[in-house]
C-alpha cells in the first residue's frame, strides 16, 4: 500500500494538466501521497514515497519527449522509424522523468521528518494548539513544494521547471491572476495548502469516529479556505478593473507547419519561402497608400537557410533581395526566427535568434537566444566524456546570447520583449525585459519536434503566464501550434486551428490586433521575480535548522 498510494497520487495529477484539464484533481492529487508521507507510523524518510509519485506523474505527463530522437532519424508521425531512435527517444522520456521526480522525493523527505503534524496535538488536545500544528505543518509541506518547485526549474543545465501545480490551474482565469505577484510557481502553494488541511481536518475527525480524538476543530481548514477566497478576491479585481489606455499593434502571425524532415531536407525550401512571402503579402501589402499590418511575425526557424547563408546555389533567393522587396510593400515591420552564422557554413558558435526588420534587409535589430536547451540547443561539458560521445547527436551546438534588451518596434512606438521556443516558459527571464512604457510580448516558436503530440498545450498552458507575470500581451507564432494571442490575463483570445478538428497541423496566418497598455506595470513579480519561492526555501532552511538544534539539545540533555 506504501507504494501503491504514491503512483496513485502521481497518475491523478497527470490528468490535471492538457489534454484532461481535470483541474480538480490539482487540489485533491496529492492526498494519497500524504496519507503515507504523514502515517504516524510510518518509519520511511518519505523520498521513496515522493520519488515514486513523481516517476508516476512525469513518465506520462512528458511523453512526448520521446519524439524529439525520432524525429530526427526522420519519424513524422506514430509510426515505427527504428530500434535505435527508439529506444533513444524512450531513455530521453525515462532520464528527464528520473531526474524531474527526485524533487517530488526530496519534498517527500522533508515533509515526512520536517513538517508531520503530532498525532497527539492534532486529535488529543486544544483547539488552539491542533489549529497551530495543523497550520505550521501545512505551511511548510506547501513552502516546500513551492521551493522544490523553484529548484527544477533553476539547477542542473539551467533547470525544467515545466508543469509545476501552478500551471494545472491555467484554465481558472481567476485564481491564476495571482500570478503577477508571486509567479506560477507560487501558485502551487494553494492546493498543497488547502490539501494538506483538508487531510487534517479529516484526520481528526476519524479521530473521532474510532475513539481514539476529542478535538473536532475545522479553523485550519477554513482559514486554508479563506486563503483561497482572498487570492480569488484579487483575481476578481483584475479582471472586472477598468482596462488601460493602450496602443493598438496590428499583427499577423504566420505558420508555415513544415515537418522538421521537409526542413532538413530542403526539398520544400523554395515552397517555404513562396508561402511565407504570399501569406504576409496577403495582410501587409500596401492598400490605397497603407498597409494593413504594423508587425508580422514568422516563427523559429521559419527560414530554409540560416540568415547568412547562401541558398542561391539551390536556387533559393538572395535574403538581402528578399526582404527588401518583402519590405518594400508596405510600412510594417518583420520579424522572423532563424539561426546566425558567422561564415555562410554553420558549424558550432552560431546563435539561435530573432531578426526584427524595418523597411530593408540592413535596417533590423538582433536578438540571440539566451536560454538554450540542453542536449537540444548545445551539449552540456560536451568536451569531456561521457557527454561528448553524443557530439555527432546533438542536432546543434549553439553559443547563447547575453542581452535582455528589448527589440524596438518603431511604428507604433512599442517595445518587443523577444522570447524564442522554451524561453516563453521561463518566467526569471522574462521579466529582465520588462521596462516602463508600452511592451509586448512576441514568442516565436518550433515544437514540429514532437509531432503531434499535447506538447503544443502543454507549451501553450506553460507560456500564458508570462502575459499574467509581467501584465504585457502576447502573441506567439509557431510552425505548427499554437499560433495566438494572448492578452494580459492569459486568456486566448485568438487561436490558429481547423474550424472543423481543432487541430493545430495546418499551415495558415492569423491576423489580429494587441492592445499593449502604455504605462506598462512594473508588477511585483517583474521588480523581484520569484521572491516567494526564495521566501518559501528560506522557512523550510529555518524549520531543518531549528530541528537540528532541537535535536542536538536534547542530546546534550
Amino acid at each position: 500500500m506504501n507504494n501503491l498510494l504514491p503512483l496513485l497520487s502521481g497518475g491523478l495529477l497527470v490528468f490535471g494538466f492538457p489534454n484532461w484539464n481535470q483541474e480538480w484533481l490539482i487540489w485533491l492529487g496529492l492526498l494519497p501521497l500524504l496519507i503515507v508521507l504523514w502515517n504516524p507510523q510510518s518509519k520511511g524518510s518519505g523520498f521513496k514515497a515522493g520519488y515514486l509519485a513523481g516517476l508516476a506523474f512525469f513518465i506520462p505527463n512528458l511523453a512526448w519527449v520521446r519524439h524529439s530522437s525520432r524525429v530526427q532519424a526522420g519519424a513524422i508521425n506514430d509510426s515505427w522509424i527504428g530500434l535505435g531512435p527508439e529506444m533513444m527517444g524512450f531513455g530521453a522520456l525515462i532520464g528527464l522523468s528520473a531526474y524531474c521526480a527526485v524533487y517530488f522525493g526530496l519534498w517527500g523527505w522533508f515533509v515526512s521528518r520536517y513538517a508531520k503534524p503530532d498525532i497527539v496535538k492534532m486529535t488529543k488536545s486544544s483547539w488552539q494548539e491542533s489549529t497551530l500544528e495543523s497550520l505550521r505543518c501545512s505551511l511548510l509541506a506547501a513552502a516546500a513544494w513551492v521551493g522544490c518547485e523553484w529548484l527544477r526549474s533553476t539547477t542542473v543545465f539551467t533547470g525544467f521547471g515545466w508543469n509545476g501545480l501552478g500551471v494545472g490551474l491555467h484554465q481558472n482565469k481567476v485564481i491564476i491572476q495571482a500570478a503577477d505577484l508571486v509567479g506560477v510557481m507560487g501558485l502551487s502553494f494553494l492546493p498543497v495548502l488547502v490539501v494538506c488541511t483538508g487531510w487534517n481536518t479529516l484526520r481528526r475527525q476519524l479521530a473521532i469516529y474510532h475513539g481514539t480524538g476529542t478535538c473536532r476543530t475545522r479553523l485550519d481548514f477554513t482559514l486554508a479556505l479563506v486563503l483561497l477566497l482572498a487570492t480569488a478576491g484579487y483575481g476578481m479585481t483584475r479582471i472586472l478593473a477598468k482596462p488601460e489606455e493602450s496602443v493598438t499593434v496590428r499583427t499577423l502571425l504566420v505558420q508555415p507547419n513544415v515537418l522538421q524532415v521537409e526542413a532538413w531536407s530542403g526539398e520544400r525550401a523554395p515552397e517555404i519561402y513562396e508561402n511565407l512571402a504570399r501569406y504576409t503579402r496577403l495582410y501587409a501589402e500596401a492598400r490605397d497608400g497603407n498597409s494593413g499590418m504594423d508587425l508580422v511575425v514568422w516563427p523559429e526557424s521559419a527560414l530554409p537557410v540560416h540568415l547568412y547563408g547562401n541558398g542561391e546555389r539551390w536556387g533559393l533567393p538572395k535574403h538581402e533581395t528578399y526582404f527588401n522587396e518583402l519590405l518594400s510593400m508596405g510600412a510594417f515591420s518583420l520579424m522572423t526566427g532563424t539561426e546566425i552564422y558567422e561564415s555562410p557554413e554553420p558549424g558550432r558558435g552560431g546563435h539561435v535568434s530573432a531578426v526584427l526588420f524595418r523597411a530593408n534587409y540592413t535596417h533590423r535589430q538582433e536578438y540571440h537566444k539566451v536560454h538554450l536547451v540542453p542536449f537540444g540547443e548545445y551539449l552540456p561539458f560536451g568536451d569531456y566524456p561521457p557527454f561528448s560521445l553524443l557530439r555527432g547527436v546533438i542536432p546543434g551546438d549553439f553559443t547563447p546570447g547575453t542581452s535582455t534588451e528589448p527589440l524596438k518596434l518603431e511604428k507604433p512606438d512599442v517595445d518587443i520583449i523577444p522570447l524564442i521556443c522554451f524561453e516563453d516558459t521561463v518566467g526569471r527571464l522574462a521579466r529582465k525585459f520588462a521596462r516602463p512604457g508600452p511592451q509586448m510580448i512576441v514568442n516565436l516558436t518550433n515544437d514540429g519536434w514532437f509531432l503531434n503530440s499535447n506538447q503544443m498545450e502543454v507549451h501553450v498552458a506553460n507560456a500564458k503566464f508570462r502575459a499574467i507575470e509581467l501584465r504585457r500581451p502576447m502573441v506567439r507564432a509557431t510552425n505548427t501550434g499554437v499560433t495566438c494571442f494572448i492578452d494580459t490575463l492569459g486568456s486566448i483570445t485568438h487561436r490558429l486551428a481547423d474550424p472543423e478538428t481543432g487541430s493545430t497541423l495546418i499551415e495558415g496566418c492569423l491576423p489580429g490586433e494587441v492592445k499593449v497598455p502604455t504605462t506598462g506595470e512594473m508588477t511585483l513579480y517583474v521588480r523581484f521575480g520569484d521572491w516567494f519561492a526564495l521566501v518559501s526555501l528560506a522557512l523550510c532552511a529555518f524549520q531543518y535548522v531549528l530541528h537540528r538544534m532541537s535535536r542536538k539539545s536534547t542530546c546534550q540533555a
